[in-house]
């Protein structure tokens, strides 16, 4: 994958200052703000810096945190984990692989087949409906 390398001043103007704030400052949106937390839809979640494909809707559960959540990324390649130890915790960050963008946590207290709950912001996805 050929990885996207923005300058900041770059990025500030693609990207809305809430955007920028959570994928580029990690920083995280509210609790049950999001427009994507509740979507039930089919498609694909993508990066909203760089479009790169992340997530799957069939992997997608109602975790009751208020953020979207996935079991799995679409590709094993899609994301990158990275040790977080900001705010006095332990977690693991989870990045897009194509541009280095804060999406969320990656816990492990999802459900089966993986066990795995990737706790996204979803100011930091877009949504792309599955083609009939």
């Amino acid at each position: 994958m050929e990885h996207l390398n923005l300058s900041e001043s770059e990025w500030r103007r693609k990207l809305t200052p809430e955007q920028y704030h959570v994928l580029r400052e990690a920083g995280t949106e509210r609790a049950f703000a999001g427009a994507l937390t509740d979507n039930k839809a089919d498609g694909i979640y993508r990066c909203a810096a760089c479009a790169n494909e992340l997530f799957d809707s069939a992997d997608k559960f109602d975790s009751g945190s208020g953020w979207p959540s996935f079991t799995q990324p679409l590709a094993e390649d899609s994301v990158t984990d990275h040790s977080d130890r900001s705010h006095g915790m332990v977690r693991t960050e989870t990045r897009c692989a194509r541009c280095d963008s804060h999406l969320g946590h990656v816990f492990p207290d999802g459900p089966p087949p993986t066990g795995l709950r990737y706790c996204m912001n979803s100011v930091a996805l877009e949504f792309r409906p599955r083609k009939a």
